[in-house]
């Protein structure tokens, strides 16, 4: 299991419990790895490897399939510390704003955007994360670097005096670099006219891409869905974004679901004020339409930035898909998925087992890749994490979950990208 361009030889990893999440934990256990996919899973007997597969006992260790990070903002990647979150969330954007006008432009922008995504997928790769939803504001010429991870992109947009039907010809070269890791992406209700939505969406169905929106993620937004006023209105004057020549519309989160739902998968990100005053049929929305749309909560960046986490009991008892994402190292220490995870068991809002299916199963299905990623299932790529716990335990979902349990190897299609399979 070398590096980049061997050819895979198969083997057989033996772990102490394997969590398939497609089916019950396997105490004692063992899956075979073949040409970087899974070829079978069992519990050990005194198994017979076939003489060409190797056996490796990795004793203590936990297999769990590699994790996914439904929503994250790479490009925030090269960041010492998270932005200054006073002032809520229009506080919080115009630090951003403030940081992306005093970067580099062109070809230096260019090749510190590349050295930032690079960065974003090597830490994910420590984190034990082999899929990830990327926010792309720009994609480079080049594409993005090939360190092991699987993407979706969803090519973001904003702009409240776009007017018109045609998509912009950026968004749309961008699209075609990415091929088939493209998705789409509206920003928010208050930087997306119904015109650009439109254009947007429409070319999402038209490409057959899934889709992703930021919605219900402060106490601003909501005042500003209410009223068209308070400090999102006074954050848009300010930074010249908004329309001088009419009002901008505003458009509720529950129209915005029944937008995103016309494609053929989603996500809505966040979610934080969902059903509250006035747009209270925004979570029954969402539940009607859970066939298609996902809800993507980031547990720390909202605790930063709203002072609250998601109503998850909610989404839950409305048969909404939950998933987690690590939002950017712009409002995030990391980008560790399980610190997510446990963010929300800590807080007692959901348990072990059900922090890690938002991390796996179900974070891959809102990317639309339920059929590539988030369960150890024979015949699909061998994406792995193995997890180093520490001390005694019975339940291997309460040790996974541990702050001390590390991350000790992570494999993509087989290859071990971060960590090492050997013993120590």
């Amino acid at each position: 299991m070398s590096g980049a361009g061997s050819r895979l030889a198969p083997i057989t990893l033996r772990a102490r419990w394997i969590v398939p999440v497609g089916m019950p934990a396997i105490e004692n256990g063992w899956v075979r790895i073949e040409r970087g996919r899974f070829a079978a899973i069992g519990r050990w007997a005194g198994l017979s490897a076939p003489a060409s597969a190797a056996i490796l006992d990795l004793g203590d260790s936990i297999l769990l399939p590699g994790l996914v990070n439904a929503h994250t903002h790479l490009e925030f990647s090269d960041l010492p510390r998270p932005l200054d979150a006073r002032g809520g969330l229009p506080g919080w954007i115009r630090a951003v704003v403030a940081l992306r006008r005093g970067r580099p432009v062109e070809k230096a922008a260019e090749a510190r955007l590349v050295d930032s995504l690079r960065a974003g997928l090597i830490e994910s790769l420590s984190h034990g994360i082999t899929t990830v939803g990327d926010i792309a504001t720009a994609v480079p010429c080049g594409g993005y670097p090939s360190v092991g991870p699987r993407l979706r992109v969803y090519r973001e947009a904003l702009g409240l005096s776009f007017a018109g039907s045609v998509l912009p010809a950026k968004v749309s070269r961008d699209l075609d670099r990415l091929k088939d890791t493209a998705g789409i992406s509206p920003h928010a209700p208050y930087t997306v006219s119904a015109a650009l939505g439109k254009a947007l969406l429409g070319e999402a169905r038209r490409r057959d891409l899934p889709v992703t929106m930021h919605l219900a993620e402060s106490a601003e937004e909501l005042e500003y869905v209410t009223s068209g006023s308070g400090a999102f209105r006074d954050l848009l004057a300010s930074l010249g974004a908004w329309p001088r020549d009419r009002p901008a519309p505003v458009i509720p989160p529950s129209e915005w679901i029944s937008r995103l739902a016309r494609c053929r998968r989603g996500s809505v990100v966040h979610g934080t004020f969902l059903g509250e005053t006035p747009d209270t049929s925004a979570i029954n929305r969402l539940s009607r339409h859970r066939n298609r749309l996902a809800l993507v909560v980031c547990p720390r960046t909202t605790r930063l930035l709203s002072g609250r986490l998601p109503p998850l009991e909610r989404f839950v008892a409305a048969g909404i898909r939950v998933a987690l994402g690590t939002d950017s190292r712009a409002s995030n220490p990391d980008l560790s998925v399980l610190a997510e995870a446990r963010e929300l068991v800590g807080a007692g809002v959901v348990r072990p087992w059900e922090a890690i299916l938002m991390a796996t199963r179900n974070a891959a299905w809102a990317l639309g890749y339920e059929h590539r990623a988030g369960a150890i299932a024979v015949g699909r790529p061998a994406d792995l994490v193995v997890l180093a716990p520490s001390g005694t335990f019975r339940d291997p979902c309460d040790a996974i979950l541990r702050p001390e349990t590390r991350v000790r190897a992570t494999l993509c299609r087989g290859k071990v990208l971060h960590g090492s399979l050997a013993s120590g």
